[in-house]
């Protein structure tokens, strides 16, 4: 009986490392496979999507405070364009319609690898935005946690360890300001419209930031826990909206001019907070519009500015 000897081919290493890469792509693929609980249920998502649009301030912020430029947008609120704060994020981005009206051609057009959109899109609207790209609604709607959409949205673009890392941020700052902040202080956020007033819940995203500060919720906007806001209050109502300090937020750019106009009211006037000359204009896009990350660094901005100690 004659024995050969087993003499390996030289490219057996070469076909061993391209098996053993092809498992480790394969395992990469499968790991970056996950399902997204959204408010119109499951939603798959395979990869690390490229191209993003954001159908939101929301969307938009949490995309930006995650390092990640979108490919369409929408503009804000009562706007042309995306909120200023987000566009010195972002720079210019192509528009796919407006908070009110989603442009499907538009979206469509950008071929998105994934949607990401505000709460309070309706089920006709998403039924059509998930035969584009899969498309990811937050649960819990607009008085969800800031810290929980953002999960969602971080989720879907395969971003959660960076999420985590902005919301410590986030409370490491509200634990060092709230120290800064003078004790049992109540304050106010007012949205000015043309057409009147209207007091902001403080359960919202700006509300919860503030309360997380030490900061007291004015008596009526700790009422208002089923809608964004009061009805407009008329000048007999306005002492309503009366507190320590009162945060005047416009969706114009002008907001100066805003708090100027509303002191020429004999109403504005007898409010403890404008006696005492501790009425602050803001910026609405963000601080009756938005939520997120870069909303609250701009938030804790504006509160340092105003309120802290030094």
């Amino acid at each position: 009986m004659r024995f050969v000897a087993f003499r390996p081919a030289r490219h057996l290493p070469t076909m061993a490392a391209a098996l053993l890469a092809s498992l480790s792509l394969g395992a990469s693929v499968l790991a970056a496979e996950r399902t997204v609980q959204t408010a119109f249920g499951d939603v798959q998502i395979e990869g690390t999507p490229a191209r993003i649009v954001t159908l939101g301030e929301n969307a938009l912020d949490a995309t930006a405070a995650l390092g990640l430029k979108p490919v369409g947008a929408l503009a804000s609120r009562g706007g042309t364009d995306i909120p200023q704060y987000l566009m010195d994020k972002t720079g210019k981005l192509t528009l796919v319609g407006t908070v009110r009206e989603p442009n499907l051609e538009a979206i469509l057009a950008q071929q998105p690898d994934v949607i990401l959109s505000a709460t309070g899109l309706t089920k006709e609207v998403f039924d059509k935005l998930s035969l584009i790209a899969p498309t990811v609604v937050p649960q819990g709607g607009s008085f969800a946690p800031w810290e929980d959409t953002l999960r969602t949205y971080a989720q879907a673009l395969g971003k959660s360890d960076e999420a985590e890392k902005r919301i410590a941020e986030v409370n490491t700052r509200i634990e060092q300001l709230s120290k800064r902040i003078p004790a049992d202080t109540t304050v106010s956020v007012l949205r000015w419209n043309p057409q009147g007033p209207q007091m902001m819940s403080s359960h919202l995203f700006v509300g919860k930031l503030l309360e997380e500060l030490g900061l007291q919720p004015n008596a009526l906007a700790k009422s208002i826990d089923k809608r964004p806001h009061s009805d407009i209050l008329s000048l007999e109502n306005l002492n309503k909206a009366d507190a320590d300090w009162i945060f005047l937020a416009t969706l114009n750019p002008d907001g100066q001019k805003a708090l100027e106009e509303a002191r020429k009211q004999p109403a504005f006037t007898r409010l403890e907070a404008a006696q005492t000359n501790q009425v602050v204009s803001v910026d609405g896009q963000i601080w009756s519009s938005s939520s997120g990350y870069l909303a609250a660094q701009r938030i804790l901005d504006d509160v340092e500015k105003t309120l802290a100690k030094q």
